[in-house]
């Protein structure tokens, strides 16, 4: 079992894909670079690709998402 506070490390994990602020952010969906911003993620203009912000991850910042449909409601992919 592993140890519980290095379990939620996002530097203990590995690779991550992130939007960086003030680079070059090549989606890793299509390759392209015109993203849409938001408050936690950026998505991608051409395939819908979404990344989380790396300026929320240095904030500290918690995102929790709640779906708002009754138990057996179905999302679109």
């Amino acid at each position: 079992m592993a140890n519980l506070q290095t379990a939620f490390d996002p530097r203990a994990r590995g690779y991550h894909a992130v939007y960086r602020e003030n680079s070059v952010n090549r989606c890793p969906g299509c390759g392209r670079s015109h993203w849409l911003i938001g408050r936690m993620l950026a998505e991608c203009g051409f395939c819908a690709t979404a990344l989380p912000l790396s300026e929320s991850y240095q904030r500290g910042s918690v995102a929790m998402f709640h779906s708002r449909g009754g138990s057996g409601s179905r999302l679109a992919a």
